[in-house]
């Protein structure tokens, strides 16, 4: 289940998505009013997000936000692990924090462990597979 905190980011980041080309940086406060996120709460956000190399901070009067490269480049996948950490949802099956299961006898013969390796590679595949221009692309769709 994703967290509200991912949820926002997912919303913050797809606005800044939907800004033009070449735009100015997009201030905070109109980031955290347009995409119905509290301000402080984006200000941690986007610190992660900065320091993961996905957003770009300007200081200064006409400062702000915008994608540190192009929406098409920039996955769902990236946004959620930076803000979650692993896709996996045991620690036993995560490509990059792997942990073996405390309680479990036989890895290799784990039940459990065969379908939450399913359900990582399926979840990997669309959150990575969609990028953000995708997901901006389906919204003009829906609409």
């Amino acid at each position: 289940m994703l967290t509200q905190r991912s949820r926002y980011a997912l919303r913050a980041m797809l606005f800044l998505a939907r800004a033009p080309a070449q735009s100015p940086p997009i201030p905070m406060t109109r980031i955290a009013a347009e995409a119905n996120v509290p301000r402080k709460f984006l200000e941690l956000i986007f610190a992660d997000l900065r320091d993961a190399g996905l957003v770009h901070s300007h200081r200064g009067k006409l400062g702000g936000y915008c994608l540190s490269r192009p929406s098409h480049l920039i996955s769902l996948g990236d946004i959620i692990r930076v803000i979650e950490g692993p896709l996996a949802l045991v620690p036993c099956v995560s490509r990059t924090a792997y942990r073996r299961c405390a309680d479990c006898a036989d890895e290799a013969a784990c039940a459990i462990r065969h379908a939450m390796m399913r359900v990582r590679d399926e979840t990997a595949r669309i959150l990575d597979g969609t990028s953000l221009a995708d997901a901006t692309a389906e919204d003009l769709v829906a609409a």
